[in-house]
């Protein structure tokens, strides 16, 4: 059969609506094993890397793949929990709480599940699931502030892929970002300051993006303007001073030219600059993972303070925050504004009726 029916459909099913949450992905284990397919499936994604399909092959799997899994899964092991890598539990809990607030607003008709765009659970894998269910209206709602065709767009690729195959497809809503919502800058602001009430203001603020390669920006990527936004009305939220703050771009790979200043040569650049005391925030990050946990929290500390730093503190993500969830819960409510499941199930049942009397 060449388009895939929802397993278990019944014309008489009832109708539900779905919230699909995503996130990047994670490996099954902190092992080279669980690491290299991760990393494979990752980086052969050619929204993530834009390069010749021939070239890219023979790096990935004659280099990269040789090489990257077994220092990956070390990183990993330094932050993993019994629940997992810190990005599925806390994705895990975003969407247990997303669903709690669905539920106590429109009962069983709402259905709420997450998703990794690599690695498991796999969005087709619970789009699957979803269907059996009775969704018939789908919101997607990819946890990435900033749009960039690298993550958001990515995600779509995937949501896309897995609707080619199907003969029923869902009405579909796609959040594609929500870098400047004023309840999101007011989230950042409120952990923010909570962190300076208890431990004080330090010289700078350095906000902290992923990078991308700058000729996707060149190239027509939002990304860059919309990660400035979110500092600036950050910025403009805590009162600070265009000297008080600073946007980088951390995690870089490869040999081309990322989006700048980069993240580690500003750190290592700044106590020589007269900045003694550091706070670093990563807005572009709905929860914390192993870039910021691992490489923001612990790497790049080292290279403050081997610079001559004196203080260095990373502020966490939203990650399962009261007022990450009601702003989250926010935008999910917008993008159900309309929907309804009561007509569908009165003509569905109709339908249902009417085949049984032809029998």
């Amino acid at each position: 059969m060449k388009y895939k029916s929802n397993k278990g459909f019944s014309h008489g099913q009832a109708d539900k609506i779905g919230v699909l949450v995503t996130n990047l992905g994670t490996p099954q284990a902190p092992t080279k094993q669980a690491l290299r397919p991760y990393l494979k499936e990752f980086l052969s994604d050619p929204r993530v890397v834009e390069v010749p399909k021939a070239i890219w092959w023979f790096v990935l799997n004659g280099i990269i793949l040789n090489f990257r899994p077994k220092r990956s899964a070390e990183a990993y092991s330094t932050v993993w929990t019994e629940e997992g890598s810190p990005l599925l539990a806390i994705t895990k809990a975003q969407a247990a709480a997303i669903g709690q607030r669905c539920k106590a607003e429109y009962g069983d008709d709402v259905i709420v599940d997450f998703a990794m765009r690599y690695g498991n659970p796999a969005i087709g894998k619970t789009i699957e699931d979803m269907l059996a269910k009775g969704v018939r209206k789908l919101v997607v709602l990819p946890l990435y502030p900033q749009y960039s065709a690298s993550t958001t767009g990515s995600t779509f690729d995937a949501i896309a892929k897995d609707f080619t195959s199907r003969r029923w497809l869902p009405e579909l809503r796609f959040v594609n970002h929500y870098h400047d919502r004023d309840n999101f800058i007011t989230a950042l602001a409120n952990k923010v300051k909570a962190h300076w009430e208890a431990h004080g203001k330090a010289d700078k603020l350095i906000l902290s993006y992923h990078g991308i390669p700058k000729r996707y920006l060149m190239n027509g990527d939002p990304y860059h303007c919309e990660c400035h936004k979110t500092s600036r009305l950050l910025a403009e939220k805590l009162g600070l001073s265009h000297d008080e703050y600073m946007t980088t771009f951390q995690s870089r790979f490869g040999r081309e030219e990322w989006l700048t200043p980069y993240t580690d040569e500003t750190l290592k650049s700044l106590p020589g600059k007269g900045v003694k005391s550091i706070q670093v925030m990563c807005p572009g990050f709905s929860a914390d993972c192993l870039e910021t946990i691992e490489e923001i929290g612990e790497e790049n500390r080292e290279y403050f303070m081997e610079a001559g730093g004196e203080r260095y503190e990373y502020i966490a993500a939203l990650n399962s925050d009261k007022e990450h969830i009601d702003v989250l819960f926010d935008i999910v409510q917008e993008n159900l504004h309309g929907w309804t499941v009561e007509s569908d199930n009165g003509l569905r049942a109709g339908l249902a009726r009417a085949l049984g009397a032809e029998k």
